[in-house]
C-alpha cells in the first residue's frame, strides 16, 4: 500500500474537513496546458503507459539523467517497456521531489495501483497499466472525464489552422477544449534564418504578403481575429524578461528589413522590437476582451550539445535571474495609461521574486474588473509543494488569495490533472493550519467557500467560461 490516502497532505481535521466537502469534487478548469488538439480530437488510444506518461516528460527525463540512466532508455531508440521499466527503477530515488508524489497519485488516481513503483513491480505494472488503457475510458477523451475537466485552453502557434479544435467542438466532447494564441516565434528574432521561416509560414496561413513590419502586424491581427471566431480569449507569452524601451531611438520598420536580409539584431534593436510587437499584440487582446499571460524568468537551452542533439523542449532548461521589476512596472504601464491592460496573469519562475510579482500585479488592479492582474500559480521549477505554498502565502501576504484563479498543469501529459488534487490539498491543508493555530476563524461555511472559489469558481467568472 502507498503512502497516498484519502487524506494525504490534510494534516488538521478541518483540513480535510475543506478538502473533502469543499474542493475534492469540484469539476476542473485547466487555462494552461500543452496538451495536442490532435490527440483530443482523434479520441486517442495509447498502446501502453510509456506513450501517455513518459514520452515528452522532461521532469522524468531530468531525473533520469540525474541517476545516470542512458539516453536511449529516455528520448532514445529502446522500446516502450525497456523505458517505462527504466523509470519504474528510478523512480524510488525521486524521493522529496514533486515526481515521487505525482507519480504515485497517477497510478492510483487513474489505475487503482496502490503500491510503490519500484523495478520489483515493473513488469506487472507495465501490462496492467497498458492492458487498462484499452478501454473506451482510458482514451484522450475519456481521461478527461475521469477526472472531470470541464475546460482546457491549449497552447498554439499563431499558423495553427485550429482544424482539430473546430473537430473537438463540431463533435461535442465533453470536455470543452480552447485555443490559446502563444505568438512566441512573431518575436524571436535572435535567429533571422528561423525568422524567415516563421515568416513565410505566417503569410501562407493569413494569405497576406509579408514585406514590412506594418505587414508584419496586420498579418498578426489577422491570425488573432482568426484565433477569436474559433472561441480563442487567452493569449500566453514565454519570455526571460519583459523590456521599458525607448521605441522612438530605433524603428521597427528599419529592423524588420535587418532580419529580411539575415542579419543579426543588436541587443537594444531586439528589446525595441520585441517590447513594440508585444504592446501592439496586448492591444488586440484588449480590445477583443481577451486574457493575456507572461510567463517570465526562464533560461532555456543551456545545453548547446544535447540542444544540438536532441532539441528544445527535452530538459536542458532553468530558472534565470533577470531583473524583472522596472521593466515589468514600464510594460503595464504603457498599457494602463490607455486604459488598454487586459486581464493579465503574472507567472514567476524565480522564486527570489516571488513578491516583486505579487506587488507589481497590485499596482494594476483599478477596481473594473475582480482580480483583474493575477500573481499566477507556481509554475515549472516551483510547480511543488514548497513553491505552492510559497506563492500562496506570498499572494496572501500582500494580494487577496481569495480572489486567485488557481491550479493549472502547464503540462503535455493527459495523466497530469492530479496536480489539480495535489494543488487542493496544499491549500486546504495551509487554510487548515491557521485555523488550528488560531489565525483564522474556525467558519467552515466561508473558508469552505473561498476553497471552491480558488479551486473553480474564480476561473469560470474569470475567463468567461
Amino acid at each position: 500500500m502507498t503512502f497516498i490516502t484519502e487524506d494525504f497532505l490534510l494534516k488538521s481535521e478541518f483540513a480535510k474537513t475543506l478538502y473533502h466537502d469543499y474542493a475534492a469534487d469540484l469539476p476542473i478548469i485547466d487555462y494552461h496546458n500543452h496538451l495536442p488538439p490532435k490527440e483530443i480530437a482523434e479520441n486517442r488510444v495509447f498502446e501502453n503507459i510509456t506513450q501517455v506518461w513518459l514520452a515528452g516528460d522532461h521532469y522524468k527525463w531530468r531525473a533520469m539523467r540525474a541517476l545516470g540512466i542512458d539516453e536511449k532508455y529516455i528520448t532514445g531508440n529502446a522500446s516502450d517497456k525497456e523505458k517505462f521499466l527504466k523509470w519504474a527503477e528510478t523512480t524510488p530515488y525521486t524521493v522529496r521531489n514533486p515526481l515521487y508524489h505525482w507519480t504515485h497519485l497517477e497510478l492510483k488516481g487513474y489505475f487503482g495501483i496502490d503500491e510503490l513503483l519500484s523495478a520489483e513491480n515493473a513488469e506487472v505494472i507495465y501490462e496492467t497499466t497498458s492492458e487498462k488503457l484499452q478501454e473506451e475510458s482510458f482514451s484522450t477523451q475519456g481521461l478527461l472525464l475521469q477526472k472531470n475537466v470541464e475546460y482546457l485552453c491549449t497552447t498554439d502557434d499563431p499558423t495553427d489552422t485550429l482544424m482539430y479544435h473546430q473537430q473537438i467542438t463540431a463533435d461535442k466532447v465533453n470536455s470543452r477544449v480552447f485555443p490559446t494564441f502563444r505568438p512566441d516565434k512573431a518575436y524571436a528574432v535572435d535567429n533571422p534564418t528561423q525568422y524567415l521561416s516563421f515568416l513565410e509560414s505566417l503569410a501562407a496561413v493569413s494569405q497576406l504578403e509579408i514585406n514590412s513590419y506594418d505587414d508584419l502586424i496586420v498579418a498578426l491581427e489577422n491570425r488573432v481575429d482568426y484565433f477569436h471566431e474559433k472561441g480563442c480569449r487567452l493569449a500566453d507569452h514565454g519570455l526571460e524578461q519583459l523590456y521599458a524601451v525607448d521605441k522612438d531611438a530605433i524603428s521597427c520598420a528599419v529592423v524588420f528589413q535587418k532580419l529580411k536580409s539575415k542579419k543579426l539584431l543588436s541587443p537594444k534593436e531586439k528589446q525595441v522590437f520585441v517590447s513594440t510587437t508585444l504592446l501592439l499584440l496586448c492591444r488586440m487582446y484588449h480590445k477583443r476582451g481577451w486574457v493575456q499571460q507572461f510567463h517570465l524568468g526562464s533560461i532555456r537551452n543551456n545545453n548547446t550539445r544535447l540542444l544540438n542533439t536532441l532539441g528544445p523542449d527535452s530538459g536542458f532548461d532553468s530558472i534565470g535571474d533577470f531583473s524583472q521589476a522596472n521593466a515589468l512596472s514600464w510594460f503595464l504601464n504603457q498599457l494602463d495609461h490607455t486604459d488598454e491592460l487586459s486581464k493579465t496573469i503574472l507567472y514567476n519562475l524565480n522564486p527570489s521574486q516571488n513578491e516583486v510579482f505579487a506587488s507589481m500585479a497590485g499596482n494594476f488592479n483599478d477596481g473594473s474588473t475582480r482580480g483583474k492582474v493575477q500573481y499566477g500559480s507556481a509554475w515549472w521549477f516551483l510547480d511543488q509543494k514548497d513553491g505552492i505554498e510559497k506563492q500562496i502565502n506570498t499572494l496572501s501576504n500582500i494580494g487577496l488569495l481569495s480572489c486567485f484563479v488557481g491550479m493549472l498543469t502547464d503540462s503535455r501529459s493527459f495523466l497530469s490533472f492530479p496536480r489539480h488534487e495535489y494543488f487542493r490539498r496544499i491549500l486546504c491543508n495551509l487554510i487548515g493550519n491557521d485555523v488550528v493555530s488560531g489565525e483564522l476563524p474556525a467558519d467552515e461555511k466561508w473558508l469552505g467557500k473561498i476553497v471552491s472559489d480558488i479551486c473553480y469558481n474564480n476561473s469560470k467568472s474569470y475567463f468567461g467560461l
